[in-house]
């Protein structure tokens, strides 16, 4: 174990990238925990509102991010303040994407259904980040043999046909598709030689004259979401807590005139 440890983890430089993800994934959990029981009106928690105003918690999570990576760039790769600072950019990065949907909403969605984006969002990045730590380099560089890595050319040829085959599979409307394909080139291929999914840039360029691939995109999406969208939604209710129906019913009316 101690073996392993050196050549994956110390060896390569990848301990303040560990310590930023456990960090990450800590933040965010606490923080889940904490607002269900703001919510619940249980233990001593309150929001944060001096003078009537409410301090989202996204706030001091952009300041984390800003202290935690400069910090790590002027500090040296192995020293402690490395470690320091991927441990605070850990922490803010879980308080900022922890309200991703407030952010990409501008409006507060926390306990709604556009509020689930914020676990999806968190749930890929530390995902992404695991498989990085676990030896997957972008762009599949790490397929190629040692020989192989010694010719650049190979390696730009590498990279840029599996971000392509990445693009293909987000331009078919597959972003959780893309986003692992990313590090497994694999998975990008699947993405991109399956039918695009109804509604992506793709299917209405493509498909828009072809009513049979149109038909077929629609059925297999159509299965694909009835089988994942029970489990999906059942594990982002267990990490995030089940949504307000009232809340996301008010968001989803269409504004007064």
């Amino acid at each position: 174990m101690g073996h392993w440890w050196y050549r994956n983890i110390i060896e390569p430089g990848k301990l303040p990238m560990l310590l930023a993800l456990v960090s990450f994934v800590m933040s965010f959990l606490v923080t889940r925990v904490i607002t269900r029981m703001i919510r619940a009106g249980r233990g001593p928690f309150k929001n944060v509102t001096p003078g009537g105003l409410h301090i989202h918690h996204v706030v001091p999570g952009v300041i984390l991010v800003i202290i935690g990576g400069f910090g790590a760039i002027g500090s040296a790769g192995h020293s402690f303040g490395a470690g320091l600072s991927a441990v605070i950019f850990g922490l803010g990065a879980g308080l900022v994407l922890d309200e991703f949907a407030l952010i990409l909403h501008l409006d507060d969605v926390y306990w709604s259904e556009q509020g689930r984006k914020s676990v999806e969002i968190v749930v890929v990045t530390a995902a992404v980040v695991a498989l990085v730590l676990g030896g997957f380099v972008p762009f599949g560089v790490n397929d190629l043999t040692p020989e192989e890595r010694q010719s650049r050319g190979l390696v730009v040829m590498n990279a840029a046909g599996n971000f392509c085959l990445a693009l293909l599979a987000l331009w078919k409307g597959k972003a959780r598709t893309a986003v692992f394909g990313v590090i497994i080139p694999f998975v990008a291929l699947i993405g991109a030689i399956r039918l695009a999914r109804p509604g992506s840039p793709y299917a209405k360029r493509f498909y828009a004259n072809r009513p049979r691939a149109r038909a077929k995109a629609g059925l297999r999406a159509f299965h694909h979401d009835r089988r994942w969208a029970g489990p999906r939604r059942r594990f982002e209710n267990f990490i995030g807590g089940t949504p307000d129906p009232e809340r996301s019913a008010s968001l989803e009316k269409p504004p007064g005139p």
